[in-house]
């Protein structure tokens, strides 16, 4: 029987076989990846680079003793450099957000950033970079390791957003920009955002988070663990290394199809494709029919060689282990501080760490009845009917925890604006009300929470990328 999706994949296989082949006898084991080779080079085009030869010590212990940050600038830097904006990128974004003189593709903040617009490049000095533990020019997995020439691949050190931060934080001290007239970001950008308020609250004005949480959760948890195991469990991903071989790009094409079901919402993709099957006149086939799956296949084909799977892994693990709570910011205080000192009194070592070294339970997670009692017995719930322009919170616990308030009580006194989407099933709208509660809780009055009703929007999580009106419009306004 046919497979054309199955014969597909092999058929991509094959071709990575032979490239592959002919790359071990023309190129360097050790040289960075170009046409020649089986995998791509993971770029978007011209950036610049910034290159810090000052190690960076990250939260959980590693270490980059030199690393790069790519990035890319829109505007002018006015006389004093009070005029700069830093724009985070989500997971899998490069530092392309608008085209350039160097690199004229249309950006994935094409209609955000120029004259007149949200990011209005007439008044401000906008910088986006490639995050540290991506492909597109910043330093990753897929990076040459500077000790031994050979790429990191998961000797690749476990990464914090608070890490991608401070290694952009770098970047500024080289840029001199002292204190940024706003830091702006969307899902994971919007954590960043709030990140980097947390770490350098002296060097950051307004606060822009978009689509985020100050705190990673279950679900979101759980849709990207169930990603990294599509590509960990890829026989081409090799453990990670796969440089010059052939990429795990079958486990690669599936993270993307189950990422791609989260950052749209039901009611749109019923209006987009209802029931319609690509070709109604042919029987029904076992490979992608309907018109849904056949978007998802396309999504998926769109982004298995164009992004280092390694680096997905990483970056969405520094999601995961995202939060912005009082007791993690002291436990990975006192963290860093023990690794510190270990490198002042010459306790070396060496600067790679296990990428897993944790191994299972001998018993399986069993759910706890009490669990239930406290649920029922709280009248915890995750709804909450839409607000524009309210911020009344309506998540788990009905109002923040005191660890969250306590953790971002350093942004007493910074504007903030907080949007989210009723549609957003990736990162719900409660979970923006827990940010704009948890400030205002901790004492700020200057917060501006807005909440896209399912009226005003259905594309969901991906709202932040094409809601020039709403998104755009608000952004502008409370920049200004």
């Amino acid at each position: 029987m046919s497979f054309p999706c199955v014969d597909a994949l092999e058929s991509r296989s094959a071709t990575l076989r032979q490239r592959a082949a002919a790359a071990a006898s023309s190129t360097s084991p050790h040289s960075r990846s170009d046409a020649s080779g089986p995998e791509p080079s993971y770029t978007v085009g011209a950036t610049q680079i910034f290159h810090s030869k000052d190690p960076l010590l990250l939260d959980h212990g590693g270490r980059l003793v030199e690393f790069d940050v790519a990035y890319e600038t829109w505007g002018e830097m006015n006389a004093d450099r009070s005029n700069a904006i830093l724009l985070h990128t989500g997971l899998s974004a490069s530092s392309h957000a608008h085209s350039t003189a160097a690199n004229p593709q249309p950006g994935w903040w094409e209609k955000f950033i120029g004259p007149g617009l949200a990011l209005d490049t007439n008044k401000y000095f906008v910088i986006c970079t490639n995050v540290i533990g991506g492909c597109y020019g910043s330093t990753g997995p897929s990076s040459i390791d500077p000790s031994d020439g050979k790429r990191y691949a998961t000797r690749f050190p476990l990464l914090t957003i608070t890490d991608m931060v401070r290694a952009q934080f770098r970047l500024l001290d080289h840029l001199g920009v002292n204190k940024l007239h706003a830091s702006v970001g969307s899902s994971m950008g919007g954590m960043q955002s709030l990140a980097a308020a947390v770490t350098f609250p002296e060097r950051v004005g307004r606060i822009v988070s978009i689509s985020a949480c100050a705190r990673s959760h279950p679900y979101s948890i759980a849709m990207r663990y169930v990603q990294r195991k599509a590509i960990l469990n890829d026989p081409n991903w090799n453990r990670g290394y796969y440089y010059d071989q052939i990429p795990p790009h079958v486990g690669m094409k599936l993270a993307r199809e189950i990422a791609t079901i989260t950052y749209r919402s039901g009611p749109e993709w019923e209006q987009r494709f209802g029931r319609r099957r690509a070709d109604k006149d042919k029987p029904p086939a076992l490979c992608p029919d309907f018109l849904v799956e056949t978007y998802l296949d396309h999504a998926g084909e769109k982004f298995c060689l164009t992004y280092d799977p390694n680096s997905l892994i990483y970056v969405s693990k520094a999601m995961d282990l995202f939060d912005l709570g009082r007791e993690n910011q002291l436990a990975i205080k006192a963290k860093r501080a023990e690794r510190e000192r270990a490198l002042r009194e010459g306790e070396e070592g060496g600067y790679h760490q296990d990428a897993c070294n944790l191994t299972l339970p001998d018993t399986p997670y069993e759910e706890q009845p009490e669990h239930h009692d406290e649920f029922e017995r709280d009248g915890l719930g995750f709804g909450g009917s839409p607000a524009s322009g309210g911020s009344s919170y309506s998540g788990p616990g009905q109002k923040p925890p005191a660890d969250l308030v306590a953790g971002l009580s350093v942004l007493w006194d910074h504007p903030v604006l907080v949007m989210g989407v009723a549609s957003d099933i990736l990162f719900p709208a409660w979970q923006q009300r827990e940010i704009a509660e948890a400030l205002k809780m901790a004492g700020n009055r200057n917060v501006a929470h807005f909440e896209l009703s399912e009226e005003q929007s259905l594309f969901g999580h991906d709202t932040f990328l094409l809601d020039v009106k709403n998104v755009g419009g608000m952004v502008k306004n409370f920049l200004s």
